[in-house]
């Protein structure tokens, strides 16, 4: 496990990544680490995240309060988010916020990531919907952010960025890679004409390979069953608006512990069982 500093170190060499793949411009982003319950080390305010040391990083309350923070430097004003996301996800450890150009882009076009094109895209990352708009460094987007927070590991934050998570921070910085390349692949697929999707028992078998791998995090193989008995990614991502449909049973559902994290996995039985409380709820 590693010490406080080589998180910090690990933190400046992530900032420096995201910086030069040109995720972010400027002093934009974030990226913050789950020390423990209480504790959390974060990238403060107004500084390129190119070019940080591990003396610029903050660290923080559950609240976000300073804990301990150098001369000059401050949390950023976006934990608020980052804290959400802990508070309502006790598998994460830690959160990536940046401005990737292609995600970016279809957040702005308000255009969700839920086509399935690519096995890797649906088996380790899942969909990638809109939380709306919220103001920057205010509780309108934790607020937004919310609700999607038990079904999906990444959103596009509306006319923002991109937003991922992960069991760790390498973890949460692989996912914000892939949430760019899946979003790049699919805007050249729909300059050709538009992308070949993967069928409906296609999407289901990637789906049971990631099942089998007994992979962490929240995904639509395990928890994502909608109105028409479809998959995720052929739903558009109207997961996160399942709690609206009749017969909706949180703690059957949302609240379980599927896929949730490491050492659980959900099985062939409780799928179907799943299966058939919605189907009947809708006959």
């Amino acid at each position: 496990m590693m010490n406080e500093m080589e998180i910090k170190k690990q933190i400046c060499e992530i900032g420096k990544r995201i910086y030069n793949r040109g995720m972010v411009a400027s002093n934009d982003g974030n990226i913050s680490v789950k020390l423990n319950d209480h504790t959390f080390l974060c990238t403060p305010t107004g500084v390129s995240k190119g070019f940080m040391t591990p003396e610029y990083i903050c660290k923080v309350d559950e609240n976000g309060n300073v804990i301990q923070a150098n001369k000059g430097f401050k949390p950023s004003s976006e934990i608020k988010m980052h804290m959400r996301v802990y508070q309502k996800r006790p598998d994460v450890g830690s959160v990536v916020h940046a401005h990737p150009i292609y995600a970016t882009s279809f957040a702005i076009a308000g255009i969700p990531l839920t086509q399935p094109i690519m096995p890797e895209a649906v088996i380790a990352l899942g969909c990638v919907p809109i939380a709306e708009y919220g103001t920057p460094s205010t509780m309108e987007i934790p607020d937004r952010l919310e609700k999607y927070l038990p079904y999906f590991d990444a959103v596009l934050l509306e006319n923002h960025g991109a937003l991922t998570w992960s069991t760790d921070l390498l973890a949460a910085y692989h996912k914000m890679e892939s949430v760019e390349f899946y979003a790049e692949l699919l805007y050249h697929s729909k300059v050709l004409g538009g992308p070949k999707e993967f069928d409906k028992e296609n999407v289901k078998k990637l789906y049971e390979i990631r099942r089998k791998f007994g992979m962490p995090g929240k995904h639509p193989a395990n928890i994502c069953l909608n109105k028409d008995g479809e998959n995720c990614h052929n739903c558009g991502g109207s997961c996160a608006d399942y709690k609206n449909f009749p017969g909706y049973d949180y703690d059957f559902v949302g609240g379980c512990d599927c896929g949730g994290n490491s050492q659980s996995s959900v099985d062939e039985a409780t799928i179907a069982a799943i299966v058939q409380k919605v189907m009947a709820e809708l006959k």
